[in-house]
């Protein structure tokens, strides 16, 4: 029962985190976005599964953090493309500014 619980917890921690790389990729921006609180959650299920190994007790919820972990992943990556988005964008602003500036 309890490793059904677990799961049932990382489910619910773990359904937000597609729905907000979707949300977030979509939206092309990293503003609003913390790294730190991602890298936090990350930490978090690092130490789940480390937990896991240390205690020996491998079962099929280790799976689940698995998922989380595919999951927060994916927000990393949509984290550092919006990143690379908003700096594209500060540098044309930057070279549009120079150039009415100097017209």
């Amino acid at each position: 029962m309890a490793e059904l619980l677990e799961a049932v917890m990382l489910i619910c921690f773990g359904l937000p985190w597609p729905l907000n790389a979707y949300k977030n990729y979509k939206a092309g921006t990293a503003v609003g976005t913390s790294w730190q609180f991602i890298a936090l959650i990350t930490a978090g299920y690092f130490a789940g599964i480390a937990a896991k190994f240390v205690s020996g007790n491998l079962n099929w919820v280790l799976a689940v953090y698995f998922i989380n972990v595919i999951c927060i992943a994916a927000n990393w990556l949509v984290y550092f493309r919006n990143r690379r988005l908003d700096a594209r964008r500060c540098s044309e602003l930057v070279v549009e500014e120079e150039t009415l500036v100097v017209a």
